[in-house]
């Protein structure tokens, strides 16, 4: 089993466990101690994608009452002596979500479940402080639902039903538990996302596929961005602006100001990811508002547009400068430029316009062609202060 620790080399990104991880970690412990009466600092589970861990308990507090069967005068079939049934017990337990090396708003945050038995058997789910409530269309979660995806929903269950195995038929089949998980900090923790904007109130989400974060993960990026363009569809939106940043969608609001704040999603890298899940969805119309820099890798089809990729394409940069009659100093003195904001700083003094308007109708090219034509892309070139400095739309 592992347990949470840091890395024995600086230089290895350290892997964390999502909020589901903990949840289930939270609930498990607190059933047992529940259950038996028996205290402990750490809990082992297994994760959704197979792996053991064990998490330190930074908290675990049972308010135990009076023993309904106590174990001298049990009635029969009662529990036996290594399990106590106490009807109006609780117990909170609480494990810090350690998001590793992963740059992450839930990081330090303690999860907690709160415990306690039910008149209606089975196990049933609650949301808690600084749990985000669903109150819009278009998650896997119903309306009024507390904001626990299914896997960690499900992996909550499959944790504590360990513990309730050892529950006689006879007490399983008459009470439940209560399961309330709550996040201290989590409401203002949310305010760091976009969680609001998606419908999710009151705090963050419990997420989680796998059980780990991966470091600086793209992939849980990526699938904000599908989210975001679900729920967008879901509530009736058939135009969504992509932006790459807080800079480009604060000017994309500027520049549509009638559309609904769903209709804004930061893609950022992932322009590609945005596209593919617009066409998914059924979006109709994209408006990517981006800068220079992020721009100038889409003129060559680069849909992933991290620094870490593609470098930029300078070369057909430069023959796109010619076939708009730039000078062909300028052009040279593009074939060889550093960066997206070097080449725009080269060609502001020689009307760029054409040049600018050409490098958002190639953007425009191949991100319809990425999507078979499927939305109406719409591209706007922004400056660094905002302001508009070219587009290209269909027709």
């Amino acid at each position: 089993m592992g347990k949470l620790k840091r890395s024995k080399h600086h230089s290895e990104l350290r892997q964390g466990y999502t909020t589901g991880a903990c949840a289930a970690a939270a609930a498990r412990a607190a059933v047992r101690t529940l259950i038996t009466r028996e205290l402990s600092d750490d809990i082992a589970i297994r994760l959704p994608n197979h792996d053991w861990v064990t998490f330190p308990l930074v908290r675990l507090e049972p308010v135990f009452s009076e023993i309904v069967f106590s174990e001298t005068h049990r009635p029969e079939n009662a529990l036996p002596e290594s399990v106590q049934f106490k009807k109006n017990t609780e117990v909170t337990a609480g494990i810090i979500k350690d998001a590793g090396d992963d740059p992450d708003c839930t990081h330090g945050l303690e999860i907690q479940c709160t415990a306690r038995w039910c008149d209606e058997p089975g196990i049933h789910l609650k949301g808690g402080v600084g749990v985000a409530t669903v109150t819009l269309p278009g998650l896997e979660l119903p309306v009024g639902e507390p904001a626990i995806n299914p896997v960690p929903r499900a992996h909550i269950a499959e944790m504590v039903q360990l513990e309730l195995a050892q529950v006689p038929d006879t007490i399983s089949q008459q009470y439940g538990i209560e399961l309330t998980i709550s996040v201290p900090g989590g409401e203002e923790a949310a305010k760091q996302t976009i969680s609001e904007r998606l419908g999710l109130v009151g705090g963050i989400s419990i997420i989680g596929t796998r059980g780990t974060v991966k470091p600086f993960s793209t992939s849980a990026y990526a699938a904000s961005v599908r989210q975001s363009i679900q729920i967008a569809r879901a509530n009736g939106l058939h135009h969504v602006i992509l932006t790459t940043g807080g800079r480009s969608e604060k000017a994309a609001m500027t520049h549509f100001p009638q559309a609904s704040d769903m209709a804004f999603i930061q893609a950022g890298d992932f322009i590609g990811v945005g596209l593919r899940a617009g066409k998914r969805y059924g979006i109709s119309q994209v408006s990517l508002v981006t800068m220079i820099g992020k721009l100038a890798k889409l003129t060559s089809g680069r849909m992933m547009t991290h620094v870490s990729g593609h470098a930029i394409d300078f070369n057909h940069l430069s023959q796109l400068a010619a076939e708009t009659q730039l000078p062909d100093a300028v052009c040279q003195q593009i074939a060889h430029a550093n960066t997206g904001r070097h080449m725009l700083e080269l060609v502001r003094e020689h009307q760029p316009q054409s040049f600018l308007n050409r490098l958002c109708e190639e953007a425009r090219k191949h991100a319809s062609q990425y999507v078979a034509g499927a939305s109406e892309i719409e591209v706007i070139l922004i400056d660094f202060d905002g302001t508009p400095l070219a587009g290209a739309k269909k027709g």
